[in-house]
């Protein structure tokens, strides 16, 4: 099956792309329901057929991230072959990790409802900002986002950091 130039793998018969990237950052305003419209960049990319995400507390920032449904079955993936069930530790982990998640659907106006506990979590009101982190979306209050804002010099400090070294310092 030819799917263009993206890099794909078959599910059930159907090409589906193995790369989605979301880039950017947009302001969104909740309605009066609370529900979200998911910007169409994020919606292109996600693709059409994409309309399940699952949301959880973030576990380093004071955030909330979507993983479109098909990349959250890989985390998971990768979280089952890493953890083994009886072990304390593990159960707890994995306790944690699922207690703070929920799915979300695009209804037919590209519009979804985060569960009123998850954005309590993270101080989130009507005004959010959405912003596209590679393979997953981050949701913030307006607030926590402004709090971290740009800082070229930083940024450029990190990659130093981390992309800087050459095979022979590593």
């Amino acid at each position: 099956v030819d799917c263009g130039l993206k890099i794909y793998y078959f599910y059930n018969q159907k090409c589906k792309y193995a790369m989605i990237t979301f880039i950017g950052d947009f302001e969104c305003r909740a309605d009066a329901k609370g529900r979200i419209v998911l910007p169409a960049t994020f919606k292109k990319a996600a693709g059409a057929d994409e309309l399940r995400f699952v949301v959880r507390k973030d576990l380093f920032e004071n955030c909330l991230v979507m993983y479109p449904f098909d990349y959250w079955e890989e985390e998971l993936e990768n979280l089952r072959k890493r953890l083994n069930p009886y072990n304390r530790k593990h159960k707890q982990f994995l306790r944690d990790f699922f207690r703070g998640s929920a799915e979300v659907m695009l209804d037919g106006n590209g519009r979804f409802l985060v569960p009123r506990r998850l954005m309590d979590l993270v101080g989130a009101d009507r005004d959010v900002v959405l912003v596209g982190v590679d393979r997953h979306i981050e949701l913030w209050s307006v607030n926590a986002y402004s709090a971290i804002a740009d800082d070229p010099a930083a940024l450029a400090d990190l990659a130093e950091s981390i992309l800087g070294q050459s095979e022979q310092e590593m």
